[in-house]
């Protein structure tokens, strides 16, 4: 068990190793960082974090993360309404934004299906974006999931229930290796992703 000099310091050690990627080591230096910074830095930092948590909302239309009811994409008369990214993060959102070559609008599932995970179509963000294609304006749905059997499957779903509307259905090309997260991918693979995508269909492999 590690022994520290101060509880308030073991405190800020197990909340900081909680993010990802950060292990006990790695949050003891943060940690010790931070409390060799000036109190108004320290203060700022953690007021920052505060802030974002309790400020965030979620755009009513694409459900990306916002500072206002509509985000700045959906809000952008420079966007092209009339083709929807549907990704399953926010995180995938800022990677493709990343790549400066997608004008369209997004929407975020929040997830993928998963029935290992207990995740089904009704846990996700499926039907609202069934009613941002019902409104006429939709003439593209791109679906930009991950490369794993979850992203596939959810894949499908929605290509099935979108096939009742008359638009392009597309899906980004295969320069994705198979199980990469889209948030992790480069942006120049991402970008040449979106580039060449290709319409659903003729990426079904039976």
């Amino acid at each position: 068990m590690n022994a520290y000099p101060s509880k308030l310091v073991e405190r800020a050690v197990e909340q900081l190793s909680t993010l990802p990627g950060i292990g006990r080591k790695t949050a003891l230096r943060l940690a010790l960082h931070l409390l060799s910074r000036p109190k108004l830095d320290t203060h700022t930092f953690a007021h920052a974090l505060t802030e974002m948590r309790d400020g965030i909302i979620y755009c009513r239309q694409c459900h990306n993360i916002s500072d206002t009811e509509l985000c700045s994409i959906c809000a952008s008369p420079s966007r092209d309404t009339s083709t929807i990214c549907v990704v399953q993060h926010v995180g995938d959102v800022l990677a493709i934004e990343n790549t400066g070559q997608y004008r369209g609008v997004y929407h975020v599932l929040g997830g993928v299906i998963s029935p290992i995970d207990g995740i089904g179509p009704e846990e996700l963000l499926i039907d609202e974006l069934i009613e941002r294609v019902r409104s006429g304006t939709v003439k593209e749905v791109i679906l930009a999931l991950g490369t794993t059997m979850e992203g596939d499957t959810t894949n499908f779903f929605l290509y099935r229930r979108l096939q009742d509307f008359s638009i392009k259905v597309s899906v980004i090309a295969r320069g994705i290796a198979i199980g990469d997260e889209i948030e992790y991918t480069d942006e120049v693979t991402l970008g040449r992703s979106i580039l060449t995508r290709t319409d659903f269909d003729q990426s079904i492999r039976f």
